[in-house]
Formats: C-alpha cells, sequence, structure tokens
C-alpha cells in the first residue's frame, strides 16, 4: 500500500476562519501544538496532517466520500482514493512570512472564509494574492461556520465571496458551505478536493532536491549522551528519490563566520540518512509528493527549533548554488493587499529593503541596482536556488510586511 501522500494542500485564509478546525474535521489531528499556539489560540508555525481520502463503493456520491475505513452509512469497507498532507498555514497579519513559505510546498489550496464576517477580510485577500504570486492553480472555496448565520447571511456571505474571487486564481472555484465544528458538508469538501485539486506529475529519476520546512531536536532533556539521536529535518521532496543509507547534503547550511555582517562563510551540512518516515509510517525511500520526516547524524543543536527551515536539501554536490546577491526580473502588484486602506504599488527603490520567499526560505534584501525592469538585491541571509525561479516580494508598509509582488531569479 502507498504510504507517501500524492498532493500537497494548503488550508488558508484570514485568521480565526477556522482553518485548524477544518484540518481536524478532515484528519482527526488538531495541528496547533506548539505551546503558544495553545495559549494564545492562533497558528504560528505551520501545521502538517496526513489522511486517506476514501470513497464507499456502494453508497451514491457525495455521501459515499469519507475518511472512515468503515462507511457511515452503509458498513462497507472504504476505498483509499488519494493520500493527502494538509498544510495548516496561519491567518494572523504578523506571521505572513510563514504562510509565504508554506505556499511554495502546496500543490493546491482550501481558502477558508468565515460566513460570519463580511468578505474580504485583510488577510482573506493577501492569502489569496499570495497563492496567485506563488503560482497556486487549483483552489477549493470554503465558507465556514455556516452553522451561526442565518439563512439570509449565509447567501449574502456566498455572493461577497463570488465577487471577491473575480479576476483570480479561485474565479471558478467551487465553494463549498461548511460546518467544521460539527462535521457538516465534509463528504461534498472531500468530493470537491478529489475532483478537483490533482495530483501534479512529479520526476523520480532526476537528482533529489527537497524543501525544508521545518528542522527539530526529538531528544528529551536529561538524555544521556549514548541515547542521544541526531537531528531531523522536515519538507517535501520536490523531485527525485532519497533511501536511507544516502548522504545528503543542506545549503546553505550554517554560518561559520565570527563576524555575522559578513556572508563569506557559510559551510554547507552533510551527513547520512538514518531513517525516513512518511504518512506516519517509517519507510526506506521516499519520492516527490507529501511531507517527508529525515533522520540524520547531524548534532541536534543544528536542527533544534527550525533552526534549518528555508534550508535545500539533496545529494552531494548536486544542489543549485547558494547566493548571496541576486538579480530578479520584478512584477509588481497594482495595490498593497492585507490592510484596510489599501494604497498603490510605488515602484523599488535603490536601497529599500525586500522581504523574500523563495522555496520555504525567508531573507532580506537590499536593492543595490535598478535597470529597467531588472533588479539587484544583496541577501542578508544567502538562499540556495536556480534560476528561472519565483520568489515572491513584500515591503515593509507601516509596521507589517506587505505582499507587492514577485520576481524571477536571473
Amino acid at each position: 500500500m502507498k504510504v507517501q501522500a500524492d498532493v500537497n494542500i494548503g488550508l488558508v485564509g484570514h485568521v480565526d476562519h477556522g482553518k485548524t478546525t477544518l484540518t481536524r474535521a478532515l484528519s482527526g489531528v488538531w495541528t496547533d501544538t506548539h505551546s503558544e499556539e495553545t495559549k494564545r489560540g492562533i497558528s504560528i508555525r505551520l501545521g502538517y496532517a496526513d489522511i486517506d481520502l476514501r470513497k464507499c463503493p456502494k453508497c451514491d456520491e457525495p455521501i459515499c466520500y469519507t475518511t472512515k475505513e468503515e462507511c457511515e452509512h452503509c458498513g462497507s469497507e472504504t476505498d483509499i482514493i488519494k493520500k493527502v498532507s494538509f498544510v495548516d498555514a496561519p491567518g494572523h497579519e504578523t506571521l505572513m512570512a510563514t504562510m509565504l513559505s508554506g505556499a511554495a510546498i502546496m500543490d493546491g489550496a482550501v481558502l477558508v472564509i468565515a460566513a460570519n464576517e463580511s468578505c474580504p477580510q485583510p488577510q482573506t485577500k493577501e492569502h489569496l494574492m499570495a497563492l496567485d504570486v506563488i503560482g497556486v492553480k487549483d483552489v477549493i472555496v470554503v465558507q465556514n461556520k455556516i452553522d451561526i448565520v442565518s439563512r439570509e447571511r449565509a447567501v449574502e456571505s456566498y455572493n461577497e465571496i463570488k465577487e471577491f474571487v473575480k479576476g483570480t486564481c479561485a474565479e471558478d472555484a467551487p465553494i463549498i458551505p461548511v460546518s467544521a465544528q460539527h462535521g457538516a458538508n465534509i463528504d461534498i469538501l472531500i468530493e470537491s478536493i478529489d475532483k478537483n485539486i490533482k495530483t501534479p506529475r512529479r520526476s523520480v529519476r532526476k537528482s533529489p532536491l527537497m524543501y525544508v520546512a521545518r528542522s527539530f531536536d526529538i531528544n528529551k532533556p536529561g538524555s544521556s549522551p549514548k541515547k542521544i539521536k541526531g537531528g531531523v529535518i522536515g519538507g517535501t521532496l520536490v523531485q527525485g528519490t532519497l533511501r536511507i543509507g544516502d548522504t545528503i547534503e543542506i545549503r546553505p547550511g550554517v554560518d561559520a563566520s565570527s563576524d555575522k555582517d559578513k556572508n563569506s562563510n557559510w559551510i554547507s551540512l552533510k551527513s547520512e540518512i538514518i531513517g525516513l518516515e512518511a504518512g506516519g509510517e517509517q519507510v526506506d525511500k521516499v519520492t516527490p509528493g507529501g511531507l517527508v520526516g529525515i533522520a540524520t547524524k547531524l548534532d541536534p543543536s543544528l536542527t533544534k527549533a527550525d533552526s534549518l527551515s528555508g534550508s535545500v536539501a539533496g545529494k552531494e554536490d548536486k544542489l543549485p548554488s547558494v547566493l548571496f546577491d541576486c538579480e530578479m526580473e520584478v512584477n509588481l502588484l497594482e495595490r498593497v493587499v492585507g490592510t484596510k486602506e489599501e494604497r498603490e504599488v510605488s515602484p523599488i527603490k535603490l536601497n529599500e529593503l525586500l522581504m523574500i520567499n523563495c522555496g520555504t526560505t525567508t531573507t532580506i534584501g537590499m536593492v543595490t541596482s535598478l535597470k529597467g525592469g531588472l533588479v539587484q538585491v544583496k541577501l542578508k541571509l544567502p538562499i540556495c536556488v536556480d534560476k528561472d525561479v519565483r520568489v515572491a516580494l513584500s515591503r515593509r508598509v507601516g509596521a507589517r510586511w506587505r505582499l507587492i509582488g514577485f520576481g524571477i531569479i536571473k
């Protein structure tokens, strides 16, 4: 039986519109596990949940769609139709960089919009624009919290959503009314995911390339030196195959220079793969699709607290170059989104600071040169990237970073 997920699906939208609750309704997993998330009641880091989408061979559509092994209606054993990794992105405006990092590993997205608030809310607009910028094409809109509004408000909310998505990647997306809290219409949502979010074609023969989204020290405090385990990285394999026993390289690695103002001594990390996990199970190899974990022999101090998130991993000497400055062809949005009062996007200026999201990497770049549509930037943290890759660009507007467009690495 296939263990790995076929597709990565992001759950995005405004803060407190029910993304994490919807993830739990679909998967049974509550992804807010960080102590600060539990205390504040919001997602702070990217959450993950793997799930099997199933179908009863005897029941009619849409009630045949479920996530349970046994059909709730006729008791028949259900068949797996698609394995999915859900990426639960934070909706708070201060965590937009985290959402953009998550968008880089999404094959499709579910945009969650609460029916009890007017549409669009600032981060509803910002997240949809981010999907457009990153290039996520397959989108489903969930109209959540229909259990706490009147029929009239539900219809009004639906019309607001239809107007809002015009001219975006979600213009023709299905809009599914759902109560994530009570599990209403989850079967219809599963049917829509199956039919509208396609499994992308990926190459297993190319040299492996993994976007690292999380990294961990899995040792408990007080562990004896003999029992300490190596660091773990997690993310998604974009291409290629990795096996236990392979030696991987992680770039850009760590900054070994004593002068932190100079990007002169970044050292890539190398380690043997001693364990692989996909879909919650230990496996001998991983291929593209879904979210995977890699156990290494690295010192766990190098991987603790997501310190390697934003890196890329692959075979030795087969990864893209590490860039300390780069040139981009820039495409700006017409208006800054994410705030209630939108303003026009002004041209990029010399010496301006930009936040750049490249894959799962977030870095700051200072503009050093402007030549026509090309912008040269000096990076605070280096990136490991090929040419012609699309990156998201944000600028400081007030106290927040706001998405203003995208660039193509030259």
